[in-house]
């Protein structure tokens, strides 16, 4: 291992691997050439002090961000590279630095001598985080914070991961693909996959390339590879798989350990306190505080935290609840920032969401408080397991939120209970892992496209909606004055979109084949939409039916993944 601020000047072999670029590797004089290469760049630029990193090449960014630190400039490192949310935080930078920018940053002006460049041990670096408002939060750490934390992940899991290549479907942009991705395979002296692998079936075939690998990863996106085909038999099996950004489901973690013989190494922490504890599902639901970090819990239930990686030596509180067992681990109990008032009772919403998930039908769920009603209401997302996909089909959805409804009713008033209900297949996790409350209560109106989706279930290759056709849907303009009718092309739109969405494999449509339409669709109308898959064709046929009638089918014909 190498402290990150003497990367630039440590002696370490040229040939140490860096980043795997496709069947290239790049090692660590060539990431120490780009390094000096885009800070000779940066000295003859207009003088700025903040730069906002937004580079999404992850070689590149590790580049970019260690030339800031040898030039003496403060990284600021947006959560994303949109216009609206840079402009938002205009105010916390002087220039930003993209792919565009390093395209050709010249020859570099330093010379090749590893004591030529030299960085502040307590350089600043910051980050941002959601606040609880939604309005982006600076989060200031200095580079030894970063530093105490490799090194604990180094002494933590080291071992395990060896010479491992580390693949990611996390952005660097967040602390944990930050810290995962680039900055503790820098330190210890193995390499990152250059690649960004978004997508589970992108991973095996890196996997396939990298050999030994070691997978960083957030509870969405591993929830979604068990049911892809090549998961049981991936080899090499990598040697670990981390998960962070929320709790992955038990099913999921399970999954894992039938077919890998461990769960994943589940994360917990936050952009302010850094890792704070870990877990396995398979061994333990509790978790265990990383090697160095000290817990203890308030009064309140408040989980507070003492930690090398905080950058001082006193306690900081986190809005956690938390309950210890008898081994010291300890449990999450939600949140202590999320209670509300409804009919004058106050309720925790995590408390809610917890109690959901005790329920054998669910696997993860998400309360949030809905707007623009006369009173105050709440709703529920929920993820099913098998078991409530099974109830979902067989009872339908009216039953089913009934049920829970009865589950929650045995621990909370009745007023307090959900009285909107949708079920997914999987919660809307973002690239972070993150659960946005925005994107959980837009589940509770309709999609861009126009259809609110009230229920979905997979069962094999099969996946099943009820859908909602708003009666103000814009599709029902002149098509016909005074008698309102769903126009067939936008049924297939939505076919198509939730097929793109839900379905393995599909991206481009190349047709659509023995497209009936067999009964009109009203407004206000609720649909039954499903959708079977035939992999080894590359079909999809899909069939609309509103109160056991057929309305439309046809089949999706789509060209394989580029």
């Amino acid at each position: 291992m190498i402290a990150l601020h003497d990367l630039l000047c440590a002696v370490r072999p040229d040939a140490t691997p860096v980043c795997r670029d496709g069947d290239r590797l790049l090692d660590f004089a060539a990431f120490r050439a780009r390094v000096r290469a885009i800070a000779a760049m940066l000295r003859v630029q207009p003088a700025a002090r903040r730069y906002a990193l937004c580079v999404d090449d992850p070689f590149d960014f590790a580049s970019a961000l260690f030339a800031l630190f040898a030039c003496g400039k403060e990284p600021v490192i947006p959560a994303n590279a949109t216009p609206g949310y840079l402009a938002d935080l205009s105010g916390a930078f002087d220039a930003v630095l993209t792919d565009a920018d390093l395209q050709d940053p010249g020859t570099p002006a330093l010379p090749d001598e590893h004591s030529s460049t030299s960085i502040d041990p307590d350089a600043p670096l910051t980050l941002f985080t959601s606040g609880s408002s939604g309005t982006p939060k600076p989060i200031h750490k200095t580079l030894a914070q970063f530093n105490a934390e490799v090194h604990t992940l180094e002494g933590q899991w080291g071992a395990l991961v060896a010479d491992a290549t580390m693949l990611a479907s996390v952005p660097h942009h967040h602390i944990y693909g930050l810290l995962f991705r680039v900055l503790w395979p820098l330190a210890a002296g193995r390499a990152f996959d250059r690649t960004i692998t978004t997508e589970p079936l992108h991973l095996q075939e890196r996997i396939d390339r990298c050999g030994a690998t070691v997978v960083v990863s957030t509870p969405a996106q591993l929830s979604r590879w068990p049911a892809l085909s090549g998961f049981a038999t991936l080899s090499p099996v990598p040697r670990a798989f981390f998960s962070s950004g929320g709790p992955l489901a038990a099913e999921a973690a399970f999954e894992y350990a039938n077919a890998f013989g461990a769960a994943p190494f589940e994360i917990y922490g936050s952009t302010e306190t850094g890792g704070i504890a870990w877990r396995r599902q398979n061994e333990s639901a509790a978790w265990q505080p990383v090697t160095g970090i000290e817990v203890r819990r308030e009064e309140d239930g408040a989980l507070n935290v003492r930690s090398p990686h905080l950058g001082h030596d006193g306690w900081h509180r986190t809005d956690d609840a938390i309950s210890f067992d008898d081994d010291g681990r300890f449990r999450l109990a939600g949140r202590l920032d999320r209670v509300i008032k409804l009919d004058g009772k106050r309720v925790s919403l995590p408390e809610l969401e917890v109690r959901l998930a005790l329920h054998p039908y669910v696997a993860q769920a998400a309360v949030v408080p809905l707007e623009g009603a006369t009173r105050e209401r709440v709703g529920a997302l929920v993820a099913l397991t098998d078991a409530g996909s099974d109830a979902l089909r067989g009872e339908g959805r009216l039953a089913l939120a009934k049920t829970l409804r009865r589950h929650l009713a045995a621990y909370f008033d009745v007023v307090v209970l959900p009285r909107h209900w949708r079920f997914r297949i999987a919660l809307p996790f973002d690239e972070r892992g993150k659960l946005p409350v925005a994107a959980v209560a837009a589940a509770f109106g309709a999609r861009e496209d126009g259809v609110e989706v009230l229920a979905e279930a997979r069962s094999g290759d099969t996946v099943r909606y009820e859908l909602r056709v708003p009666p103000t849907l814009v599709h029902f303009a002149g098509h016909f004055p005074g008698l309102p009718i769903l126009p067939g092309v936008v049924q297939v739109d939505w076919a198509a979109r939730l097929a793109c969405a839900h379905v393995a494999g599909v991206r481009a449509i190349a047709s659509v084949d023995r497209l009936k339409f067999m009964a009109p669709v009203l407004p206000g109308a609720i649909l039954d939409l499903t959708l079977a898959h035939d992999a080894s064709r590359r079909r999809v046929q899909f069939n609309f039916r509103h109160e056991g009638r057929d309305c439309s089918s046809g089949v999706i014909v789509y060209r394989e993944r580029a």
